[in-house]
Protein backbone atom coordinates (compact mmCIF):
# COMPACT_ATOMS: atom_id res chain seq x y z
CA UNK A 1 0.00 0.00 0.00
CA UNK A 2 1.07 3.55 -0.62
CA UNK A 3 0.39 7.07 0.57
CA UNK A 4 -2.98 7.53 2.23
CA UNK A 5 -3.60 3.78 2.43
CA UNK A 6 -0.37 3.20 4.33
CA UNK A 7 -1.32 5.85 6.87
CA UNK A 8 -4.82 4.39 7.24
CA UNK A 9 -3.60 0.83 7.81
CA UNK A 10 -1.14 2.07 10.46
CA UNK A 11 -3.99 3.73 12.37
CA UNK A 12 -6.17 0.64 12.04
CA UNK A 13 -3.39 -1.58 13.38
CA UNK A 14 -3.36 0.52 16.55
CA UNK A 15 -7.13 0.11 16.91
CA UNK A 16 -6.83 -3.63 16.32
CA UNK A 17 -4.36 -4.18 19.16
CA UNK A 18 -6.75 -3.95 22.15
CA UNK A 19 -9.17 -6.30 20.35
CA UNK A 20 -6.52 -9.05 20.32
CA UNK A 21 -5.73 -9.05 24.03
CA UNK A 22 -6.12 -12.84 24.33
CA UNK A 23 -5.45 -15.78 22.04
CA UNK A 24 -9.14 -16.66 21.87
CA UNK A 25 -10.28 -13.12 21.09
CA UNK A 26 -7.57 -12.68 18.47
CA UNK A 27 -8.39 -15.99 16.74
CA UNK A 28 -12.13 -15.25 16.66
CA UNK A 29 -11.52 -11.76 15.28
CA UNK A 30 -9.17 -13.09 12.62
CA UNK A 31 -11.70 -15.70 11.49
CA UNK A 32 -14.45 -13.11 11.11
CA UNK A 33 -12.23 -10.56 9.37
CA UNK A 34 -11.22 -13.21 6.83
CA UNK A 35 -14.91 -13.86 6.20
CA UNK A 36 -15.53 -10.14 5.66
CA UNK A 37 -12.55 -9.90 3.30
CA UNK A 38 -13.99 -12.78 1.28
CA UNK A 39 -17.39 -11.09 1.21
CA UNK A 40 -15.91 -7.83 -0.03
CA UNK A 41 -13.90 -9.66 -2.69
CA UNK A 42 -16.99 -11.46 -3.99
CA UNK A 43 -19.39 -8.48 -3.80
CA UNK A 44 -18.07 -5.58 -5.92
CA UNK A 45 -21.14 -3.45 -5.20
CA UNK A 46 -20.68 -3.75 -1.46
CA UNK A 47 -16.97 -3.08 -1.77
CA UNK A 48 -17.65 0.10 -3.75
CA UNK A 49 -20.26 1.25 -1.25
CA UNK A 50 -17.90 0.75 1.70
CA UNK A 51 -15.11 2.62 -0.06
CA UNK A 52 -17.06 5.32 -1.92
CA UNK A 53 -15.01 8.51 -1.34
CA UNK A 54 -17.98 10.71 -2.33
CA UNK A 55 -19.86 9.61 0.80
CA UNK A 56 -18.97 10.92 4.27
CA UNK A 57 -16.75 8.63 6.33
CA UNK A 58 -19.41 8.38 9.05
CA UNK A 59 -22.00 7.22 6.52
CA UNK A 60 -19.68 4.52 5.17
CA UNK A 61 -18.89 3.34 8.69
CA UNK A 62 -22.58 3.18 9.59
CA UNK A 63 -23.32 1.22 6.42
CA UNK A 64 -20.70 -1.34 7.43
CA UNK A 65 -22.21 -1.70 10.89
CA UNK A 66 -25.71 -2.11 9.42
CA UNK A 67 -24.63 -4.73 6.89
CA UNK A 68 -22.71 -6.76 9.48
CA UNK A 69 -25.15 -6.37 12.38
CA UNK A 70 -26.02 -9.76 13.83
CA UNK A 71 -23.60 -11.55 11.50
CA UNK A 72 -20.30 -10.92 13.30
CA UNK A 73 -19.21 -9.85 16.76
CA UNK A 74 -19.38 -6.24 17.87
CA UNK A 75 -15.58 -6.08 17.83
CA UNK A 76 -15.43 -7.21 14.20
CA UNK A 77 -18.25 -4.91 13.13
CA UNK A 78 -16.47 -2.01 14.83
CA UNK A 79 -13.11 -2.55 13.16
CA UNK A 80 -14.76 -3.08 9.75
CA UNK A 81 -16.66 0.17 10.28
CA UNK A 82 -13.30 1.83 10.96
CA UNK A 83 -11.95 0.30 7.73
CA UNK A 84 -14.94 1.60 5.74
CA UNK A 85 -14.56 5.05 7.28
CA UNK A 86 -10.84 5.29 6.49
CA UNK A 87 -9.31 6.82 3.37
CA UNK A 88 -7.75 4.58 0.69
CA UNK A 89 -5.51 5.32 -2.27
CA UNK A 90 -7.17 2.64 -4.43
CA UNK A 91 -10.55 0.84 -4.17
CA UNK A 92 -8.95 -2.58 -3.72
CA UNK A 93 -6.94 -1.40 -0.73
CA UNK A 94 -10.03 -1.64 1.48
CA UNK A 95 -10.30 -5.40 0.91
CA UNK A 96 -6.55 -5.86 1.23
CA UNK A 97 -6.58 -3.97 4.53
CA UNK A 98 -9.34 -6.20 5.89
CA UNK A 99 -7.32 -9.27 4.98
CA UNK A 100 -4.12 -7.82 6.44
CA UNK A 101 -5.82 -7.09 9.74
CA UNK A 102 -7.24 -10.63 9.73
CA UNK A 103 -3.73 -12.01 9.32
CA UNK A 104 -2.43 -9.80 12.10
CA UNK A 105 -5.17 -11.01 14.44
CA UNK A 106 -4.22 -14.66 13.76
CA UNK A 107 -0.55 -13.76 14.23
CA UNK A 108 -1.43 -12.10 17.56
CA UNK A 109 -3.19 -15.32 18.58
CA UNK A 110 0.00 -17.25 17.84
CA UNK A 111 2.02 -14.75 19.86
CA UNK A 112 -0.24 -15.19 22.90
CA UNK A 113 0.29 -18.95 22.62
CA UNK A 114 4.08 -18.52 22.25
CA UNK A 115 3.97 -19.98 18.73
CA UNK A 116 5.13 -16.97 16.72
CA UNK A 117 8.51 -18.39 15.71
CA UNK A 118 6.90 -21.65 14.62
CA UNK A 119 4.26 -19.82 12.61
CA UNK A 120 6.78 -17.86 10.59
CA UNK A 121 8.95 -20.92 9.93
CA UNK A 122 6.02 -23.18 9.04
CA UNK A 123 4.53 -20.72 6.56
CA UNK A 124 7.89 -20.48 4.83
CA UNK A 125 8.33 -24.25 4.69
CA UNK A 126 4.78 -24.85 3.47
CA UNK A 127 5.40 -22.38 0.65
CA UNK A 128 8.50 -24.33 -0.37
CA UNK A 129 6.56 -27.61 -0.30
CA UNK A 130 3.85 -26.18 -2.55
CA UNK A 131 6.42 -24.75 -4.93
CA UNK A 132 8.20 -28.11 -5.24
CA UNK A 133 5.08 -30.22 -5.87
CA UNK A 134 3.23 -29.19 -9.06
CA UNK A 135 0.25 -31.48 -8.45
CA UNK A 136 -0.29 -30.06 -4.96
CA UNK A 137 0.07 -26.54 -6.26
CA UNK A 138 -2.55 -27.15 -8.96
CA UNK A 139 -4.96 -28.68 -6.45
CA UNK A 140 -4.65 -25.71 -4.11
CA UNK A 141 -4.88 -23.01 -6.77
CA UNK A 142 -7.47 -24.50 -9.17
CA UNK A 143 -10.54 -22.21 -8.99
CA UNK A 144 -12.81 -25.16 -9.81
CA UNK A 145 -11.75 -27.12 -6.71
CA UNK A 146 -14.24 -26.37 -3.90
CA UNK A 147 -12.90 -24.32 -0.99
CA UNK A 148 -13.84 -27.04 1.50
CA UNK A 149 -11.80 -29.58 -0.45
CA UNK A 150 -8.80 -27.25 -0.34
CA UNK A 151 -9.19 -26.80 3.41
CA UNK A 152 -9.32 -30.55 3.87
CA UNK A 153 -6.19 -30.94 1.77
CA UNK A 154 -4.27 -28.35 3.78
CA UNK A 155 -5.44 -29.89 7.06
CA UNK A 156 -4.44 -33.36 5.88
CA UNK A 157 -0.96 -32.13 5.05
CA UNK A 158 -0.37 -30.05 8.17
CA UNK A 159 -2.51 -31.52 10.95
CA UNK A 160 -0.23 -32.61 13.77
CA UNK A 161 2.78 -31.06 12.00
CA UNK A 162 2.01 -27.36 12.27
CA UNK A 163 0.37 -24.87 14.61
CA UNK A 164 -3.36 -24.14 14.32
CA UNK A 165 -2.48 -20.63 13.17
CA UNK A 166 -0.35 -21.98 10.32
CA UNK A 167 -3.17 -24.26 9.18
CA UNK A 168 -5.62 -21.36 9.31
CA UNK A 169 -3.44 -18.98 7.30
CA UNK A 170 -2.42 -21.64 4.77
CA UNK A 171 -6.09 -22.52 4.24
CA UNK A 172 -7.05 -18.88 3.74
CA UNK A 173 -4.20 -18.34 1.29
CA UNK A 174 -5.49 -21.29 -0.76
CA UNK A 175 -9.22 -20.56 -0.60
CA UNK A 176 -9.29 -16.74 -0.69
CA UNK A 177 -6.34 -15.61 -2.82
CA UNK A 178 -7.77 -12.10 -3.44
CA UNK A 179 -6.08 -11.90 -6.81
CA UNK A 180 -2.65 -13.07 -5.64
CA UNK A 181 -0.75 -16.28 -6.21
CA UNK A 182 -0.55 -18.77 -3.35
CA UNK A 183 3.21 -18.19 -3.11
CA UNK A 184 2.79 -14.44 -2.69
CA UNK A 185 0.03 -14.82 -0.11
CA UNK A 186 2.15 -17.17 2.01
CA UNK A 187 5.13 -14.82 1.72
CA UNK A 188 3.00 -11.85 2.77
CA UNK A 189 1.61 -13.74 5.75
CA UNK A 190 5.08 -14.85 6.85
CA UNK A 191 6.32 -11.27 6.52
CA UNK A 192 3.58 -10.03 8.86
CA UNK A 193 4.50 -12.74 11.37
CA UNK A 194 8.16 -11.73 11.17
CA UNK A 195 7.32 -8.06 11.61
CA UNK A 196 5.40 -8.76 14.81
CA UNK A 197 8.14 -11.03 16.14
CA UNK A 198 10.75 -8.34 15.61
CA UNK A 199 8.77 -5.47 17.09
CA UNK A 200 9.28 -4.06 20.56
CA UNK A 201 6.54 -3.23 23.04
CA UNK A 202 6.80 -0.08 25.13
CA UNK A 203 4.65 0.37 28.22
CA UNK A 204 3.98 4.09 28.56
CA UNK A 205 2.54 5.56 31.77
CA UNK A 206 0.98 9.02 31.45
CA UNK A 207 -1.21 11.24 33.60
CA UNK A 208 -3.46 12.27 30.69
CA UNK A 209 -4.22 10.53 27.37
CA UNK A 210 -1.79 11.10 24.49
CA UNK A 211 -3.08 12.65 21.28
CA UNK A 212 -2.66 10.74 18.03
CA UNK A 213 0.16 13.12 17.07
CA UNK A 214 1.92 12.58 20.39
CA UNK A 215 1.66 8.81 20.02
CA UNK A 216 3.08 8.97 16.51
CA UNK A 217 6.01 11.15 17.59
CA UNK A 218 6.79 8.97 20.60
CA UNK A 219 6.62 5.75 18.55
CA UNK A 220 8.85 7.25 15.86
CA UNK A 221 11.38 8.45 18.44
CA UNK A 222 11.54 5.06 20.15
CA UNK A 223 11.80 3.25 16.80
CA UNK A 224 14.77 5.46 15.87
CA UNK A 225 16.39 4.75 19.25
CA UNK A 226 15.95 0.97 19.24
CA UNK A 227 16.06 0.25 15.51
CA UNK A 228 12.74 -1.62 15.56
CA UNK A 229 9.07 -0.87 15.20
CA UNK A 230 7.72 -0.07 18.67
CA UNK A 231 4.15 -0.68 19.75
CA UNK A 232 2.86 1.56 22.53
CA UNK A 233 0.77 0.21 25.39
CA UNK A 234 -0.41 3.43 27.03
CA UNK A 235 -1.50 3.28 30.69
CA UNK A 236 -3.24 6.19 32.44
CA UNK A 237 -1.44 6.50 35.76
CA UNK A 238 -2.22 9.40 38.14
CA UNK A 239 1.02 8.69 40.02
CA UNK A 240 2.96 10.10 37.06
CA UNK A 241 1.54 13.59 37.77
CA UNK A 242 2.87 14.89 34.43
CA UNK A 243 5.27 13.88 31.69
CA UNK A 244 5.58 10.14 31.14
CA UNK A 245 7.53 6.99 31.87
CA UNK A 246 8.44 4.46 29.21
CA UNK A 247 9.54 0.89 29.86
CA UNK A 248 10.99 -1.16 26.98
CA UNK A 249 12.02 -4.58 28.25
CA UNK A 250 14.17 -4.00 31.32
CA UNK A 251 14.97 -0.39 30.44
CA UNK A 252 13.04 2.44 32.08
CA UNK A 253 12.94 5.97 30.70
CA UNK A 254 11.46 8.14 33.44
CA UNK A 255 10.40 11.65 32.47
CA UNK A 256 7.61 12.06 35.00
CA UNK A 257 7.11 15.14 37.13
CA UNK A 258 6.90 12.92 40.22
CA UNK A 259 10.37 11.53 39.65
CA UNK A 260 11.88 14.93 38.87
CA UNK A 261 10.39 16.38 42.07
CA UNK A 262 11.70 13.46 44.09
CA UNK A 263 15.16 13.93 42.62
CA UNK A 264 15.04 17.65 43.37
CA UNK A 265 14.02 16.88 46.96
CA UNK A 266 16.94 14.49 47.40
CA UNK A 267 19.38 17.09 46.08
CA UNK A 268 18.04 19.70 48.48
CA UNK A 269 18.29 17.31 51.40
CA UNK A 270 21.89 16.32 50.61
Amino acid sequence: MRGISRSSIAELEERLEPLTASAQAAAALGDELFSVAGLLASQPGLRRAFGDPSRPAAARAELARTVLSGKVSAATAGIVADIAGARWSAPGDLTDATEQLAVQAIVASAEHASRLDELEDELFRFGRIVASQPELRIALTNPFVPAERKRQLVAGLLDGKATPETIKLASEAATNPLGRSLDISLEDYARLAARRRERLVAEVHVAVPLSDRQRERLAASLAATYGHQVHLNVVLDPRVAGGLTVRVGDELIDGSVTTRLAEAGRRLAS
